[in-house]
C-alpha cells in the first residue's frame, strides 16, 4: 500500500534553515507529482510547495525564494529545503502524493490522493 514518511522536523531558531525528507513507498513515484503542506494549530491545512512528476514546481507566496521542492526519483524521495525561517513557518509539515490524472490545481488539497503522518517545525528562540 502507498506509504509516506516525512522526517526532518524540528525546533529551529529565526534565521535557520531544515530540510525535510519524505519517503515514498508502494506506488511509482517517478510517475506522481508530490506536495507539501502544513498546518498550524487552530488552522486550516495550507499549501507550501509542490513538484510535477517531470520535475515542474510550485511554491506558495509566503515561501517563494525561501523555500526549495526537490525530488530523487531513484530514493523515492521528495525534499523540502527551507531557509530563513520564521516563526511564522511554524506547524506539522505533511507531505502528499498527487492523485492520478487530478485536474486540480497543485495547491489545492483535494487533488492529492495520499498523505502522510506529518512532521513537527517550530520556528523559535
Amino acid at each position: 500500500q502507498v506509504q509516506l514518511v516525512e522526517s526532518g522536523g524540528g525546533l529551529v531558531q529565526p534565521g535557520g534553515s531544515l530540510r525535510l525528507s519524505c519517503a515514498a513507498s508502494g506506488f511509482t513515484f517517478g510517475s506522481y507529482g508530490m506536495g507539501w503542506f502544513r498546518q498550524a494549530p487552530g488552522k486550516e491545512r495550507v499549501f507550501v510547495a509542490a513538484i510535477s512528476w517531470i520535475a515542474n514546481t510550485y511554491y506558495a507566496d509566503s515561501v517563494k525564494g525561501r523555500f526549495t521542492i526537490s525530488r530523487d526519483n531513484a530514493k523515492n524521495t521528495v525534499y523540502l529545503e527551507m531557509d530563513s525561517l520564521k516563526p511564522d513557518d511554524t506547524a506539522v509539515y505533511y507531505c502528499a502524493t498527487r492523485s492520478r490524472n487530478s485536474t486540480v490545481g497543485y495547491s489545492h488539497p483535494g487533488g492529492y490522493a495520499y498523505w502522510g503522518q506529518g512532521t513537527q517545525v517550530t520556528v523559535s528562540s
